[in-house]
């Protein structure tokens, strides 16, 4: 208690005044006393130990202020394919040069990001292109392109893609997807109906009933990351096909604009890496 006083420039019975106010408050015994020895509770240790803890963020937070080291959560959202595909590289990229930035990334639809992303919902997102203009106050980087590709089972090598197309059953990527709606584009500018089977949001999961000889599909290049040991080929498109363009977009005025950036520089060093291999 004496030595209390002295470091605080006050008086044993300031000091002593203080703690009985505390242990009011708190209505708790902080000390003990033995005759002229005092002793400090249990409770008073934790408070002790828990405050300490406190003073030292308080300390830190100048250092924290002059760092140039960026740190920070992120929410970004991505597709299923990009998020089996590229988001690995990308924040292994990320964390080596900023370990400090925590991402949480969520998958969906590229038609639901522009609008989570507007909103606040989400940060950033690598999303495709729309066939909208988008808002100005959206950013918008392209990271690449992929053509749209023909799949169906080895036995079909060297068939003609659209004879295959009228012929075998068709596997259609979700048609209210925005891939979909360049599939159908497609389809309907060359006059070919064909006869559908099955309907799914998921490059991987089509590419995988192509494997079992369940039908054909239009389906993104990105399907052959999961080409090994698959029994399905890839054939071009007889005619073009506009590209399915896939970037990421945020808010300009996004108050994490320095961690976005930061992502965006591992997203397009990941994506260069992936297109010069």
């Amino acid at each position: 208690m004496a030595e209390a006083a002295r470091r605080l420039n006050l008086t044993h019975g300031a000091v002593a005044q203080q703690i009985k106010t505390l242990e009011s408050e708190l209505n708790i015994s902080l000390v003990r006393r033995a005759g002229k020895v005092v002793h400090l509770t249990q409770a008073a240790h934790r408070i002790l130990d828990a405050s300490q803890k406190i003073l030292d963020d308080i300390h830190a937070l100048a250092a924290l202020a002059n760092t140039d080291e960026l740190r920070g959560e992120l929410n970004v959202g991505t597709g299923n394919t990009v998020l089996a595909g590229k988001v690995p590289d990308i924040l292994e990229a990320l964390g080596s040069q900023y370990p400090e930035i925590r991402v949480n990334i969520m998958s969906g639809q590229s038609s639901d990001f522009h609008m989570q992303v507007e909103r606040g919902i989400l940060d950033a997102a690598i999303a495709m292109e729309p066939a909208f203009t988008p808002s100005k106050v959206m950013g918008w980087h392209l990271l690449s392109e992929e053509p749209f590709v023909l799949i169906a089972a080895r036995r079909h090598e060297g068939t003609d893609p659209h004879l295959l197309l009228e012929r075998e059953p068709f596997i259609r990527y979700h048609r209210h997807s925005w891939a979909g709606q360049q599939i159908d584009t497609y389809l309907r500018h060359n006059n070919i109906m064909p006869r559908e089977r099955f309907e799914l949001a998921s490059t991987e999961a089509i590419t995988r009933l192509v494997h079992k000889d369940l039908g054909v599909a239009i389906v993104p290049s990105a399907w052959d990351q999961w080409q090994k040991g698959l029994n399905v080929i890839g054939l071009p498109l007889k005619t073009p096909c506009k590209p399915r363009r896939f970037g990421l977009i945020w808010l300009r005025s996004s108050p994490r604009l320095q961690l976005i950036e930061a992502f965006l520089d591992a997203a397009t060093s990941a994506y260069e890496k992936h297109a010069a291999a």
